[in-house]
């Protein structure tokens, strides 16, 4: 592996090396900005020396209570007959893997300044150190050669929050193991401002392989349907939004139909305070605290999201891609919610046996398991295929694996909580990685 901090000037001429290539891609790509005033598509190669981490920064973000539930088993057996997968592989344990990691913040240079757990100094290197095994077979370990020939002359999005866009840099990372920098480049949205100027637009990103002719996307869209902030503050602080319950997110609808597989995911954004609109009417609302409207609560919300995510894919005409449903990610905050003290602290993985779910992480994985079998159902008459990526429980079981406050230099005069809901990289995420490989295959 080429160490990444070599001279810069190499770097950009090998990343020039693919233009013509790249620039192919621009035209495969739709745009479709309706909320900007213009917008286009342009080909931005950004050599190392003027990589710029805030493009990546994340917003702001909510926890659940910390009252506990039962434990939640999690069964797929109903489906198990119609699955590629011999054996439910999100059932089983963590075990040690002394031959991990597989890159480094040195060998991977996609790595969120948040999730660079190694370079602010975390002081153990354990949590990197552990494999999933489920329970009655072995999955599948992730092969970045193998991987990109399976995905050649292909597309994939991640669409969803910051948690997608930590997968896809896991993936990334993931595909650095074998790849030099010259057979990709990195390719942002731009929109125009009413200045005439061309911001990097971070949450429309795009990575080319231009040897297997793959591209990897993320399209931003954290409640996965039409939303727009009215309030930076709200009641909370978080903020206050409206969101149109019956409208999918046309920011991500409009570019997946070229795409062959497209990975939706989502939760924690829902609780903040919003606003809910059925065609266009003010219905209720989720902690708003406006006079004579109802609290609907963020379930009906949530839920409402992704059943419209869902019918507006199932809906597309000529739309054959795979649709993969990662479900929620847990948070795992101690001794306080997210922005009253409270941390991630613990050093190793628990055991099933060990922990419970939250009642609102419990309440998520629920609702969208509920809602993803319909779509799979009504998906099946269509022709599109719906496939379960069934992450909650893994990630239940790694408290360890969250950056906490090594996302920054301990002297740095910011304010930040500690972080308890991203991932590490590496980390227990690029599991993720490992899963979609397995199912790939």
């Amino acid at each position: 592996m080429r160490n990444i901090r070599e001279d810069a000037a190499s770097v950009e001429k090998k990343m020039m090396a693919v233009t013509t290539a790249a620039a192919m891609l621009s035209s495969s790509i739709t745009t479709n900005r309706s909320q900007t005033p213009v917008s286009l598509a342009v080909l931005s190669f950004i050599p190392i020396k003027n990589f710029n981490p805030s493009l990546f920064l994340f917003p702001s973000y909510s926890s659940s209570s910390s009252s506990s539930s039962p434990s939640l088993e999690i069964n797929n057996k109903e489906r198990s007959k119609e699955s590629r997968i011999e054996c439910n592989i999100f059932k089983g344990e963590w075990v040690p893997d002394p031959e991990a990691p597989f890159y480094t913040n040195k060998t991977c240079w996609t790595i969120q300044e948040y999730q660079n757990c190694m370079k602010y100094g975390r002081p153990d290197t354990e949590f990197y150190r552990w494999r999933w095994k489920p329970e009655d077979c072995e999955l599948q370990q992730f092969d970045p050669a193998i991987f990109l020939e399976m995905v050649r002359e292909k597309s994939m999005a991640f669409v969803g929050d910051s948690l997608a866009r930590n997968h896809m840099q896991s993936l990334m990372c993931m595909l650095s193991k074998s790849l030099d920098l010259d057979l990709c480049a990195f390719i942002h949205y731009l929109s125009i401002g009413q200045a005439g100027s061309l911001p990097v637009d971070p949450n429309f990103q795009h990575m080319y392989y231009s040897e297997y002719n793959f591209t990897i996307s993320m399209l931003w869209s954290p409640f996965l349907i039409k939303a727009q902030q009215v309030d930076t503050e709200g009641p909370n602080g978080t903020g206050l939004w409206d969101l149109y319950l019956d409208e999918a997110d046309d920011h991500w609808l409009s570019e997946i139909k070229s795409y062959d597989y497209v990975i939706i995911s989502g939760g924690n954004w829902f609780t903040r305070p919003s606003k809910f609109f059925v065609e266009k009417k003010l219905i209720g609302c989720h902690y708003c605290l406006l006079n004579n409207v109802t609290d609907l609560t963020l379930r009906y919300s949530h839920r409402a999201a992704f059943k419209t995510a869902f019918s507006a894919i199932n809906a597309m005409a000529d739309f054959k891609g795979k649709v993969f449903l990662r479900t929620v990610s847990p948070t795992h905050y101690e001794n306080g919610e997210w922005n009253k003290g409270g941390d991630c602290v613990r050093r190793r993985p628990y055991l099933t046996s060990e922990v419970k779910f939250e009642w609102l992480d419990e309440e998520f994985y629920r609702v969208q398991v509920e809602e993803f079998l319909k779509a799979e159902m009504e998906g099946k008459n269509k022709g599109v295929e719906f496939r379960l990526m069934d992450t909650t429980g893994v990630m239940l079981l790694r408290p360890d694996g969250h950056p906490s406050r090594y996302g920054h230099w301990k002297h740095e005069n910011v304010t930040l909580h500690n972080d308890c809901v991203h991932w590490c990289l590496p980390g227990p995420i690029d599991t993720w990685t490992d899963f979609l490989f397995h199912m790939l295959s």
